[in-house]
């Protein structure tokens, strides 16, 4: 038994030390922590990541995979995030083919086993890091630190900073880039055995093996690549046996400081993050973290102890006379620091400052060193007991903290309020509120949260461009078109600014500014077709009637299902007379798009019109099974039967149109035609 496990003896009972046991207890405790997410929606980047994504549908070839970003974006798009991890969206593909859709329950069982499979696998581990790697002459692992691993991966399994990686779907990328990372290390210490005094020994296939998980780990996220650091400073210290006092000295003299203190004080904040992760939010961008502007700022304070910390710590682990003490508090910095190394902005800028999710894998270092820290006070003091409690509270509140987190990602209402009280200057959150309740129909909130987004943060062109839109519907034009031609000032390239400039040009009769608008987004965006569709309209609305076509056809040559542009120019050709065309278009565009009944209504009224009596009345028939309360597909028909002859029917069908459409007009005046019609036929009868 190591000397660390036995000051943790009155903490951990031995009744849980066999390996099965507390691998039982670390998974269960880990499930039950964020068991509430399991029937959560998809939110936030989960929309961009799963359900925008064509990567996860069968149409696309799986070698796509592999050219594409994490977002679905060409790899060689200027606006592709560049974030490469093909084995993580092979998975969302996986899962979304099993699960025979975008049904959100199984994503999220997915990502609660793999926290609960990693924490499992954090007992090894910990074992490892916590025991060494001496082995017996029959090749049986001595100093397994059972009790020191176990409470390590009970922290780990607990901490609350995880919520994000595990209720969020998109957070699968960390868990998997985890659990391979954690794989490829016990690959690599499974390669070397040291037996007595004898040379170590090290197996090549397994050094393979670990390099190819290293590998996958990367593939999964980025930050995977970083276990080739984590295994060198594994095999310097336990393996190698060297004393690197020397070399660490030599880089701490050469060491340069920060160019801006603002960076030190971000570390600091994810350190606090891993302390005290009460205050948790989903972003920590656009103003949530103010800069530190002089150096009289409280908040330098934070770096300050940070960096006494760390330096202390880092003293303990080169002049401690305690070699196994050295070791500890060296794998434990290790396991804290090199993960989160490509997120630290010190090799290449990353798009955030702040990010709770790129904490998974390093807060398995912080356990590491809060364990050790939990048996050395337990050592130097006589108040075990009072120890034991502060353990046992801290896994506690942990928990708690996670199922009620947990509850906050379950839906994008309650995940996008709990962060207003953390990060109330954040624009971006203010942004996300409103967009909910714009989605809900609530717009005159919508409308209040969009305007503090703007207000904190003046060139939020995309808090401009969603409040633009919801003036417009409102007819509040005015404030709409200065909002985003303010828009499209602040980014040129804006296309959806553009777009929607358009559309309020036009509903204010500046048609010339209105098509300017609609040119200028399809510069910045070819393949448009919403654009191209409203750039239709304009051209309708000013009887430019073949630049209308050309422009809807062009929607669908883009967008083959846009069934709005379908519409558009069947309903034209119609209006105008050309009928053959028009039945030529709607029979193209039902091949498409074979179950829209808009389509296949106005097809039928073409039909009608060309005395296709038959067929029309079919496709009536169906458009109305598909959309039973649609007053003008009844009154519709009804005018079809009107004319072919059938009176009862027309009249059944006039008076269900009426039901559903008591104002309709037209209606109205055909049934009133239809009556006198029938009353004369009466009349002549008698």
């Amino acid at each position: 038994m190591t000397e660390l496990d036995a000051d943790l003896d009155h903490i951990i009972p031995s009744s849980v030390l066999p390996a099965f046991w507390a691998k039982l207890v670390v998974g269960f405790v880990s499930l039950v922590c964020f068991a509430r997410s399991y029937d959560g929606d998809f939110v936030f980047d989960d929309s961009e990541a799963i359900i925008n994504n064509k990567d996860l549908q069968a149409d696309t070839p799986l070698g796509d995979l592999w050219h594409h970003d994490f977002w679905g974006s060409r790899l060689s798009s200027n606006t592709s995030h560049k974030s490469y991890r093909p084995l993580t969206v092979l998975t969302f593909r996986i899962n979304y083919y099993l699960s025979g859709g975008f049904h959100p329950m199984s994503f999220h069982v997915i990502n609660i086993l793999l926290h609960g499979g990693i924490s499992v696998l954090m007992v090894d581990v910990f074992s490892v890091l916590f025991g060494g790697l001496q082995y017996t002459s029959k090749g049986r692992r001595l100093n397994l630190a059972p009790r020191s691993s176990l409470l390590a991966a009970l922290l780990f399994a607990v901490h609350p900073v995880h919520t994000e990686c595990v209720a969020g779907v998109v957070g699968r990328a960390d868990l998997l880039g985890a659990l391979f990372f954690l794989l490829s290390f016990l690959g690599y210490c499974k390669a070397f055995r040291e037996t007595g005094n004898k040379e170590g020994t090290h197996s090549t296939s397994w050094v393979l093996l670990s390099i190819l998980l290293g590998a996958v780990a990367m593939l999964c996220k980025e930050q995977g690549i970083t276990v080739l650091g984590l295994n060198a400073v594994f095999d310097i210290l336990v393996i190698g046996k060297l004393n690197v006092l020397e070399m660490v000295q030599k880089v701490l003299h050469k060491d340069k400081s920060l160019e801006a203190i603002n960076y030190n004080y971000y570390y600091s904040l994810n350190a606090w993050l891993l302390l005290c992760p009460w205050w948790l939010c989903f972003d920590w961008s656009m103003g949530c973290i103010p800069l530190i502007k002089s150096a009289g700022d409280w908040r330098v304070t934070a770096p300050v102890a940070l960096w006494l910390c760390l330096i202390g710590l880092i003293c303990q682990a080169l002049c401690s006379e305690d070699s196994h003490r050295r070791r500890i508090l060296t794998l434990g910095l290790g396991f804290l620091i090199i993960p989160f190394l490509p997120a630290s902005n010190l090799f290449f800028r990353v798009g955030f400052v702040v990010a709770e999710r790129v904490l998974y894998l390093p807060s398995a270092g912080y356990c590491m060193l809060l364990t050790f820290g939990f048996g050395a006070l337990s050592k130097h003091t006589k108040k075990k007991k009072l120890v034991a409690a502060v353990v046992l509270g801290i896994l506690f509140i942990n928990m708690l903290r996670c199922m009620i987190r947990s509850g906050e990602w379950r839906n994008e209402e309650q995940l996008f309020r709990s962060a207003l009280s953390v990060c109330p200057l954040n624009a971006k959150v203010h942004y996300n509120v409103g967009k909910n309740l714009a989605d809900k129909g609530n717009q005159t909130a919508a409308i209040r949260y969009y305007r503090e987004a703007v207000r904190l943060n003046p060139k939020y062109v995309h808090a401009m461009n969603n409040l633009g839109n919801i003036l417009k519907e409102r007819n509040e034009l005015q404030e709409a078109e200065e909002l985003l031609s303010l828009a499209v000032q602040i980014q040129p390239d804006f296309a959806a600014a553009w777009m929607n400039l358009g559309i309020v040009q036009n509903s204010l009769k500046r048609f010339e500014a209105a098509e300017q608008s609609y040119r200028t987004a399809i510069k910045h965006r070819r393949k448009y077709p919403d654009c191209y569709y409203n750039l239709g309209r304009l051209y309708a609305d000013l009887n430019r009637h073949v630049d209308a076509l050309n422009a809807w056809r062009n929607a669908t040559v883009l967008k083959p299902e846009h069934s709005l542009a379908w519409n558009n120019m069947i309903i034209l050709l119609d209006n105008t007379g050309n009928l053959a065309q028009a039945e030529a278009v709607g029979r193209e565009a039902l091949e498409l798009i074979p179950n829209d009944h808009s389509l296949m209504f106005s097809l039928a009224n073409v039909l009608g019109k060309s005395q296709k009596y038959k067929e029309s009345e079919a496709l009536f028939l169906k458009a109305i099974k598909a959309h039973p309360n649609a007053a003008s597909y009844h009154g519709n028909l009804a005018v079809l039967y009107h004319r072919w002859g059938h009176l009862d029917l027309a009249k059944k069908h006039y008076e269900i149109s009426l039901q559903l459409d008591p104002t309709a007009l037209g209606t109205k005046e055909n049934y009133g035609l239809l009556r006198r019609k029938l009353e004369q036929m009466q009349k002549k009868n008698v």
